[in-house]
This record gives C-alpha cells, structure tokens and sequence, in this order.
C-alpha cells in the first residue's frame, strides 16, 4: 500500500513541476509563435478551419499560370477529356458524367442526343 500512496505522491509532485514549466515557458512560446506568423505572413483568418494558404489555395485563387495549374490537375489523376457533343448555342459536353441541362432539356423535346455528336472534318 506504501507503494500507491509514494506513487501517487510522485504524481502531485511531478503535475505542480509540470504547470510551473508550462507556466514559465508560455509567453516565449506565444512570442516564437508570434515571429514565425511574421515571418511568413500568417494571420488569425489564416489558422481557421478550413483556411489553407499552401499552394492549393494559389491555385485556386489564380496565383499559379495555367500550365502549372494543368501539370497540377494531371498530378491528381485528372485529365481534360475532348468534347464529344456540341449543343445549337456552341455549349460542349465530354458525354462523361451527368448529362448537363442544355442537353437534357433538347433530348426531352425529343430530340437525338447523337444528331449533336461533334464529329471531326
């Protein structure tokens, strides 16, 4: 039983070392934290969820040119697909995915999907 209570006692101490430390340590930690956002340009907005600065927000904001943009995309694995139907007001479609609302609502007044296929020459 000895042992407990030493054990538990070895804790209290060790927990009061703990808060002392934190508690003489946190205003450099704040003040080096403080010189890295300086450094780098970084503010409060910048630490909310769901805000990125890396170089896939530049990328979305329009920071990059747009061959780096298209190296970007064929990284992830996706690659821009030709168009294989041209609606009457110059709209295209891939034929990939959900079939867009031009084209849907012609095929709906009952015309062919395949009279707009784009066929080359």
């Amino acid at each position: 039983m000895s042992d407990l209570i030493d054990i538990q006692s070895q804790i209290e101490k060790l927990q009061k070392q703990a808060s002392e430390i934190k508690s003489r340590e946190f205003d450099k930690t704040v003040q080096d934290i403080l010189v890295k956002m300086n450094a780098f340009g970084i503010t409060l907005k910048d630490l909310q969820p769901g805000k990125s600065r890396g170089p896939k927000s530049k990328l979305k904001a329009g920071l990059v040119t747009k061959s780096v943009a298209k190296v970007k995309k064929k990284e992830k694995g996706t690659a821009v697909v030709a168009a294989k139907y041209r609606g009457p007001n110059g709209e295209t479609w891939s034929g990939r995915g959900l079939t867009p609302r031009w084209m849907a609502a012609l095929v709906a007044q009952g015309q062919a999907k395949e009279s707009f296929i784009i066929t080359n020459g």
